[in-house]
């Protein structure tokens, strides 16, 4: 998988408020990103991959929660990169 390095350089330095949890959701021909509540895409790829790594980056921006889902809309992994008032009790 390659992202263009503009992208990734543009994503990096777009710090965004706070809490807008991201999903990556499936469309008609490939992925997207979208933020909670809108229905517009922030980014549209070919591969889930794709849309995976760019919603990691803006979810690490905003200190978000992540949630990544199947190509049913069921929902597939949920990642948390902010401060989570409720961590995990079970240590890895």
């Amino acid at each position: 998988m390659k992202i263009d390095k503009e992208l990734l350089t543009i994503l990096n330095s777009y710090k965004m408020a706070k809490g807008k949890n991201q999903y990556v959701v499936p469309i008609q021909d490939g992925w997207g990103v979208r933020s909670e509540k809108s229905e517009r895409l922030t980014v549209k790829t070919r591969t889930k991959a794709e849309s995976v790594k760019i919603a990691t980056i803006i979810a690490k921006n905003q200190q978000s929660e992540l949630t990544i889902l199947k190509s049913d809309g069921k929902i597939q992994n949920k990642n948390s990169f902010g401060n989570d008032p409720c961590p995990p009790k079970d240590k890895k």
